[in-house]
């Protein structure tokens, strides 16, 4: 075997070896507890509902004079999308009044 500049690299005893075993399943294990509560639906929906209460209260802010959020451009992003939906929203109600009436 040889090290990443070539030079030999000496053998592990087997206690070297098996700690390095213990270490990188203890990463794996982080890792895959990781992976795990990222992709848990329960975590999803707290982060999709935390994410939209933001939304409605930065777009209340803006609203009223507070300006888009300058700190996150994701949440700036948020504000925008929330007032489109909403106008996109209020323009088909009025189309479908309106062709109604006619």
């Amino acid at each position: 075997m040889s090290g990443t500049d070539g030079a030999p690299v000496p053998p592990l005893s087997q206690s070297q070896l098996e700690d390095e075993i213990a270490r990188t399943r203890a990463e794996l294990a982080g890792t895959i507890d990781e992976l795990t509560t990222r992709l848990d639906p329960r975590v999803q929906a707290k982060a999709a509902a935390q994410q939209a209460k933001q939304a409605a209260s930065d777009t209340r802010a803006f609203l009223t004079g507070g300006g888009l959020p300058e700190e996150d451009p994701d949440r700036s992003r948020n504000v925008k999308l929330l007032l489109g939906a909403v106008v996109a929203g209020v323009a088909l109600v009025t189309a479908a009044i309106l062709r109604r009436r006619s």
